[in-house]
């Protein structure tokens, strides 16, 4: 299991916008995360006091940026890294304040060619289902 600052050592993310809190499990094609920082009133992402579902994306694609770095396993420092799509996403809260206790992100990469790769994801929590749907990520050749 990873720790926040080694997760931070990894993607490009740091501070507050890092919001990969630990890796549970990971293996070729899977990762899964557990996060906590939708509840920090010190998200970047929050606006008027809320946090919207639609940010369950971008805990989505750091999870996928995070099983790409770990993929590779190379000690070079962090890539830099682009969200190219997203498609069937549904959201099941209107915020992410709604989700009840830590997030738990699942990304699952589905193709890679190169430095572009899919994903399936999914985040949910104790109280059910937050988001899922598939990302796009495209990263910079080291």
């Amino acid at each position: 299991m990873l720790d926040r600052a080694a997760i931070e050592g990894l993607v490009p993310h740091a501070g507050t916008m890092c919001l990969i809190d630990e890796v549970e499990r990971v293996d070729a094609t899977r990762i899964v995360c557990v996060s906590r920082q939708h509840l920090s009133m010190d998200n970047p992402l929050r606006r008027n006091g809320r946090l919207s579902a639609v940010h369950a994306i971008e805990f989505a694609a750091q999870a996928a940026a995070l099983h790409g770095a770990l993929c590779l396993s190379t000690h070079s420092p962090p890539r830099a890294g682009m969200l190219v799509s997203v498609r069937g996403c549904r959201l099941h809260v209107g915020t992410l304040d709604e989700a009840v206790g830590a997030l738990r992100i699942e990304a699952r990469r589905t193709a890679a060619a190169k430095s572009l790769a899919s994903y399936e994801f999914d985040v949910s929590s104790q109280g059910g289902r937050v988001a899922d749907g598939r990302l796009g990520v495209h990263t910079e050749p080291v």
